[in-house]
């Protein structure tokens, strides 16, 4: 049910750094344990993969270009869907992820000496948060009311500041990416597709806008369809800076461990499966196929995307609570 849960709310928000920092934040507050989180994490992996898919969509009138575009956005979908398949009943069984997490957690927080580290973003934000909720206790006089509303204050704000960066990043930085992305790849290997993946979304604070960048590229042929393979796998990583950013924001060690489960896990994902040609190629050939498939009977992409993105986690969450 985590799983689905984070699938979708990473679909409704469009954004997986809004919904892994939140999920970081309701962990850091206790409100979460670390073993619910892990599976919504690994969801919002997958959730913010629809917006590669409906940037497809834009070459559906045109056969070739359909086929390459809808293969460079599914050869995503599919890499964070096998990688959920081969760690979320690893970390359900033993805990690794979550286990290794924990132990950085300690020696990068200093966790392990007892001290609680001072958090920096906390003490910046302090003075307002406390004239927000002087402001607030008056009007509203039960503790749970009050909490509930300045719950949707604080996710508010962290949605229009994360669309507020994303947006004037990429005008900053999205023409010259797509001059340039194409070259530096084919002169490199995977490794340096991935350094520019994870580069570039940690510029934009955003893996939907360096993914979807690829989306027209591979479409039009400039960019190889391989070559834009690590660029997405980068981008996994690079996303997860947000949720390591907001853990600096939390009381709890449970937010860190958290936001290094998600690091870790994708990470984890990269290093079991792009070092060995076969077990890369899977993606990629299965988006292949999908593509051309996708190409022949454009309907079913439309099906794809309900039922992976919409009806799948609905069914799961009924189903698994």
């Amino acid at each position: 049910a985590g799983l689905c849960a984070g699938i979708l709310a990473t679909v409704l928000v469009q954004s997986s750094s809004v919904s892994t920092a939140t999920i970081v934040g309701l962990v850091g507050a206790g409100t979460l344990n670390v073993d619910a989180a892990v599976p919504m994490i690994m969801g919002a992996n997958i959730g913010t993969t629809i917006t590669n898919t409906l940037a497809s969509l834009a070459s559906i009138t045109r056969s070739d270009e359909f086929r390459r575009a809808f293969a460079a956005a599914t050869q995503h979908d599919l890499f964070n869907i096998i990688a959920v398949l081969i760690f979320l009943p690893l970390q359900i069984s033993t805990g690794f992820l979550s286990t290794a997490a924990s132990w950085l957690a300690d020696l990068i927080g200093g966790y392990g000496g007892g001290g609680k580290p001072r958090s920096p973003i906390k003490e910046i934000v302090r003075e307002p948060v406390e004239r927000i909720q002087g402001l607030l206790d008056a009007p509203i006089e039960s503790d749970r009311v009050l909490g509930a509303v300045l719950l949707v204050i604080g996710l508010s704000l962290i949605f229009f500041s994360l669309a507020f960066i994303t947006v004037n990043m990429r005008r900053l930085f999205a023409e010259q990416l797509e001059r340039s992305l194409n070259s530096a790849v084919a002169r490199g290997s995977g490794l340096v597709g991935m350094a520019i993946g994870t580069v570039t979304t940690i510029a934009v604070q955003s893996s939907s806008i360096t993914t979807s960048i690829l989306i027209p590229l591979v479409a039009s042929g400039v960019l190889a369809l391989r070559n834009a393979f690590p660029i997405t796998l980068g981008a996994n990583v690079g996303t997860t800076v947000t949720a390591l950013l907001a853990s600096l924001a939390v009381d709890l060690r449970a937010g860190l461990v958290v936001a290094l489960t998600h690091t870790l896990f994708n990470l984890a994902g990269i290093g079991l499966i792009y070092p060995f040609r076969p077990l890369r190629e899977v993606p990629v050939r299965l988006a292949e196929k999908v593509s051309r498939i996708a190409a022949v009977h454009p309907l079913l992409v439309a099906l794809y995307v309900i039922g992976i993105f919409i009806v799948g986690p609905v069914v799961g969450i009924v189903l698994l609570r």
